[in-house]
């Protein structure tokens, strides 16, 4: 398989459009002393953004009624019981994918 000059510049266009806006923020507060009040708020960025992800994709809205998406929320119990137990990232994550895993094979 080749790949054309066009799709390798694609490729590499995609890769800095991505990279740029994720690494700058960084680069302009690197040597910026924040107040704490700013500090503190940033501490629950992540904590809003990944139960923003995870409700997103418990739930599915079908006109005006709210429904579960139960092959997700099958999921999501024993992750979230290996999060709550272990407190280590890498196990959530493959006893997470390996559920799916099993989950999208049968069902």
């Amino acid at each position: 398989m080749s790949i054309s000059l066009e799709m390798l510049l694609l490729m590499l266009g995609c890769a800095l459009v991505t990279w740029v806006p994720r690494v700058t923020p960084f680069i302009l507060v690197r040597n910026i002393q924040l107040p704490d009040v700013v500090l503190r708020w940033l501490a629950y960025i992540p904590v809003c953004i990944l139960s923003a992800l995870v409700l997103e994709a418990l739930f599915h809205a079908e006109g005006n009624i709210v429904t579960f998406d139960w092959l997700n929320l099958a999921a999501f119990v024993p992750t979230l019981i290996i999060a709550i137990w272990t407190k280590s990232l890498s196990k959530t994550v493959i006893v997470g994918v390996i559920t799916m895993a099993i989950l999208r094979f049968f069902f």
